[in-house]
């Protein structure tokens, strides 16, 4: 789904009735949806009102609001799109940039790097699909968590693998973070540093913040900054991890008093506090960018789209991605 689009009418659609023109082109648009956009003036041809049966002319502009269906061709892999499809077939849609040496993945939210207890598919098992002729697969450098969106970096070679294991060990990696949450933090741009340590619990491995020399606890350090928000209820905080450890932003989030909205680990809101409507209750977390020395020369530098859950969210609060900056 994505913001306000202005999209022009191509010659072969000459005389089509507007009505038939979403149909091809958001087929998962309803009829009656259509009309009431049309009826308060927020589907517009060349900037005046419309009705269903307008002919179009080539070249005409259409503007379409933000709606709750993909563009023909243009839905983003999801691990219910992925059903029924075979893993060489998704990878190739999640490609964001490759090379001789490395493939960067748009990784959507509910699919696991790894394997583990209930998990049926995951990238690393996946990757099988890409083995090259020499029999070699691919090899994953870093991970996300199952439920976090965005860029993911797998090495073709041995020889990459090392180079960007030791890019990331050696924090010459920069990966930057989008992420929605309760609240707003009291400042606008901080670093967050304490203690990590995990525990067992009857949900899986938990992190909880831990005093400095206590048993297995290791430092955690986060950079956030609040791009926009949204009066003080939720505001989308830009975060950059220092160190990689385990759940890091989401319990730094936690740890603000300001936790990522649909966190089933670390959200616990207050009985005053309401869902917001019209959003859905998953991780609004996503590994937006990453810049990273490439194993052979120059840079890789890769930005993955919002996944769909999040991309409804910000538009729901009418929060515009040319908000964050992310020329720097």
């Amino acid at each position: 789904m994505a913001g306000v689009e202005q999209i022009t009418v191509e010659a072969d659609e000459a005389s089509m009735r507007l009505d038939r023109w979403f149909k091809v082109h958001y087929p998962g648009l309803g009829f009656g949806h259509l009309q009431k956009l049309l009826r308060s003036g927020q589907v517009r041809v060349s900037g005046s009102r419309a009705k269903a049966d307008t002919r179009l002319e080539a070249g005409q502009i259409i503007r379409v609001p933000p709606l709750e269906v993909d563009r023909k061709g243009d839905a983003p892999v999801t691990a219910r799109t992925m059903r029924g499809q075979d893993d060489g077939e998704v990878l190739k849609k999640m490609l964001l940039y490759e090379d001789e040496s490395v493939y960067v993945f748009n990784k959507p939210a509910g699919l696991a790097v790894q394997g583990g207890s209930g998990v049926v598919r995951h990238i690393d098992d996946m990757l099988e699909a890409f083995r090259n002729k020499k029999g070699e697969k691919p090899r994953l450098v870093h991970r996300l968590d199952r439920d976090t969106a965005g860029v993911l970096v797998v090495a073709r070679s041995r020889l990459a693998a090392m180079k960007l294991a030791e890019a990331f060990r050696g924090r010459d990696a920069r990966k930057y973070y989008w992420a929605l949450v309760k609240g707003v933090p009291r400042k606008r741009e901080d670093k967050i540093s304490t203690w990590l340590v995990k525990e067992q619990t009857p949900d899986g491995d938990r992190m909880r913040v831990a005093a400095h020399g206590e048993k297995g606890a290791d430092h955690a350090v986060s950079y956030y900054r609040v791009v926009e928000q949204a009066g003080q209820n939720l505001s989308w905080l830009e975060m950059e991890p220092h160190t990689g450890r385990t759940h890091q932003l989401r319990v730094h989030a936690a740890h603000l008093g300001c936790p990522i909205i649909g966190d089933p680990k670390y959200f616990e809101a207050d009985t005053n506090w309401d869902f917001p409507g019209g959003m859905q209750n998953r991780l609004h977390l996503l590994a937006r960018r990453i810049v990273i020395p490439h194993p052979k020369h120059g840079v890789i530098d890769v930005t993955a789209p919002m996944p769909p859950h999040m991309r409804q969210s910000w538009n729901l609060l009418g929060f515009e991605e040319a908000s964050a900056g992310e020329d720097n």
